[in-house]
């Protein structure tokens, strides 16, 4: 009995003390336990909201990446619908080039074709104009020809009569009377082979 008591108060005295630190560690670490998972639940709490937060973000990136495709899309499409209008206009242009081509080409041909009849026409009215006037000059230059051919012979005529006339004056004129008349006569002879002349010469 004696030896139980000694060893329980050996016990008490060696173990009992440190099991008191050991609770009282025991409490302390309980504490900074409560305390860290306290500040755990926090984090916890703040990563929810963080995740929460990030999850929204990412659904405003699907929204906005899902707009981003949306508009691609209708750019694609405006694209494709512009590459379409760009091919017909081409063909429509081509089409229109290629017929005003033709309907120029026809009415370059039709204009030569009457250019070349038009000139035809007026090259064979200035060859009829041409012999007309032609044979109308032969015409008066022989009229002309012969009227002064005719003139010429009646002046050569009338000149040879008036020299005949002058020449039986001069014979027969005796007095001085006769000579003044016949120098008359020879002044208005004179006068009259002047406009003979003129007239030679016109």
């Amino acid at each position: 009995m004696e030896i139980t008591e000694s060893v329980r108060k050996i016990f008490q005295e060696m173990i009992v003390p440190e099991l008191g630190k050991i609770r009282e560690e025991n409490q302390k670490i309980a504490a900074i336990l409560e305390l860290t998972n306290k500040r755990l639940d926090d984090v916890n709490g703040h990563l929810t909201d963080q995740s929460r937060r990030i999850d929204d973000i990412n659904r405003r990136f699907d929204d906005i990446n899902k707009r981003f495709d949306d508009t691609n899309k209708r750019i694609d499409d405006t694209n494709k619908r512009i590459d379409e209008l760009r091919t017909e206009l081409t063909e429509r242009i081509d089409a229109v080039r290629t017929e005003l081509t033709e309907r120029i080409e026809v009415v370059r041909t039709e204009l030569t074709e009457r250019i070349e009849a038009v000139r035809a026409e007026l090259t064979e009215r200035i060859e009829v104009v041409r012999t007309e006037l032609t044979e109308r000059i032969e015409a008066v230059r022989t009229e002309l020809t012969e009227k002064i051919e005719k003139v010429h012979s009646d002046m050569v005529h009338r000149l040879d009569a008036n020299n005949e006339r002058i020449d039986r004056f001069f014979l027969t004129a005796a007095t001085k009377e006769a000579q003044s008349g016949m120098e008359r006569r020879l002044t208005y002879l004179e006068q009259e082979m002047g406009e003979i002349r003129q007239r030679l010469a016109a």
